[in-house]
């Protein structure tokens, strides 16, 4: 239910052409699904100039078109709908809304989602029924109150960025362009400020900036003499700017403590209009040193309507938030699991939810365990072969847990146990999963005061930071050899 095409054309009889296009309005993504629907009868929307003539002639508003021609005038063409087919450059268009009222003609084009030969009923194509429906809010938004030619140049003027609003990349959302002149600021029809393709409307209501700061943590850790673990930090800063005007312009900047790591490998939102060059050249391959950007990271831009990802970054910190060991071993018809996790002395030590994943792949269901920890709670999912320690919110002051215990298995059954292709034996993993709000492992935040906004009214602003673990493995450290992914570098 979408329109390809809208046009407003002014019949003037006596004039060479009799008639002069006074505003149109193509939709190329509406276009491209005609397109593809289509198929083998898809009609390409003409020039102004054509179209003109051919709906001239079809309406019989032509002066050299008295006489009979049977393709328009015979008995079988009897319209009675408003709905024509325009024969342009050789190949028939259709279907074409059109009307003439007060002198104006008003058409458009209805995306019709099917092929068109055969020619599908008019009653199934939705789309023309949109088509008049926005037609006759046109009609009456330029003549409710009009009373000179001033006044209709006026709204004619104005019909741009209403439909913007009314009418965003063909699809009707509110015919009553008198709501959306209601909600348009029209400086842009006097000043040389234009609303951007991109931007189908503007917003308004009352203004504010709203900044969120993710940092995801992957780890890879062994234990091992000679293999080195490793670990990553990703972030991305999302935002949503509830701004009143065409382009409102907004600067933020992305800060870090004393001791914080650096940002590397930065991307960032096509709307970012600059950068510094210290931000688009640090990246994770260049050696860390002293003379590494640290800061402070501004960013200026035209936002969105909707919220967007400002810009995603890498970090190289010093140390993992927590370090594992995690030892697994088979004694005869049992394992042996031993457990030790450190939360690093840096890292803030309140957790919206902590817990460590024990899975044992290509076993049968736990049938015995006997264990003993120094914290939090263990759960056991027998069946699906898999211990859950519940860490809990925070670490104790010692900063040290530990878990230890033996595991019995009963036949394995394939259909029920989860099974592994890599963790044959002692290959084998414990995976946490953890979130920590208000906290980044780099330490970057946005400082509220610093946010810089060019726009109407003084917005609130807000801004949200927080920390979440993504694939971060402890791997058994009596495993034969070590498992790498390289998923962990993006």
């Amino acid at each position: 239910m979408a329109q390809r095409a809208v046009w407003l054309i002014s019949h003037e009889p006596g004039t060479p052409l009799r008639g002069t296009v006074r505003f149109s309005r193509r939709y190329p993504t509406v276009e491209k699904r005609a397109r593809v629907f289509n198929r083998a009868s898809y009609v390409p929307i003409p020039e102004d100039g054509p179209f003109l003539k051919a709906l001239l002639f079809e309406l019989r508003l032509l002066d050299d078109d008295k006489d009979f021609v049977e393709s328009r005038d015979s008995c079988s063409r009897i319209n009675k709908t408003s709905v024509y087919g325009l024969l342009v450059g050789g190949e028939e268009l259709w279907p074409v809304v059109a009307f003439l009222k007060n002198d104006m003609i008003y058409a458009c084009v209805p995306l019709v989602e099917q092929t068109l030969s055969p020619r599908p009923p008019l009653i199934s194509v939705s789309g023309v029924s949109q088509g008049f429906e926005l037609l006759f809010g046109i009609q009456d938004f330029l003549y409710s109150g009009q009373k000179n030619d001033n006044e209709l140049n006026t709204k004619l003027s104005q019909l741009p960025d209403l439909l913007l609003q009314a009418c965003p990349f063909g699809t009707v959302l509110d015919a009553n362009l008198q709501n959306s002149l209601d909600n348009t600021n029209f400086a842009s029809v006097t000043q040389p400020q234009k609303q951007p393709a991109w931007k189908p409307g503007t917003y308004k209501g009352k203004p504010q900036v709203s900044i969120s700061i993710t940092e995801k943590v992957k780890s890879m850790q062994y234990d091992k003499q000679g293999i080195a673990d490793t670990w990553q930090v990703v972030g991305t800063v999302t935002c949503k700017c509830d701004l009143e005007g065409i382009m409102p312009n907004v600067t933020i900047s992305l800060s870090l403590p004393t001791n914080g790591s650096p940002l590397q490998d930065i991307l960032v939102h096509p709307c970012v209009t600059s950068l510094d060059s210290a931000i688009l050249t640090s990246s994770s391959i260049d050696a860390m040193d002293d003379s590494a950007f640290s800061g402070p990271y501004k960013f200026p831009f035209t936002p969105p309507l909707e919220s967007f990802n400002l810009c995603y970054y890498t970090s190289q910190v010093p140390v993992p938030p927590i370090l594992g060991f995690y030892q697994m071993k088979e004694e005869e018809v049992q394992l042996r699991i031993t457990v030790n996790l450190k939360l690093h002395e840096s890292v803030k030590n309140n957790f919206e939810f902590c817990e460590a994943h024990i899975p044992f792949f290509n076993r049968g269901p736990i049938t015995h365990l006997e264990y003993k920890t120094s914290f939090g709670q263990l759960e056991v999912f027998r069946e699906k072969s898999l211990l859950i320690w519940i860490i809990g919110q925070k670490f104790p002051k010692s900063m040290e847990i530990s878990l230890s215990g033996t595991i019995t298995f009963g036949a394995k059954s394939h259909e029920k146990q989860p099974f592994d292709p890599i963790c044959i034996g002692e290959t084998a993993y414990l995976k946490l999963h953890f979130r920590i709000l208000d906290y980044t492992l780099t330490g970057c935040y946005a400082d509220q005061h610093s946010v810089q906004v060019f726009a109407s009214g003084k917005p609130k602003i807000s801004a949200y930071r927080k920390l979440i673990s993504s694939d971060y493995y402890i791997w058994n450290s009596k495993a034969p050899a070590p498992v790498t992914y390289g998923s962990l570098l993006l």
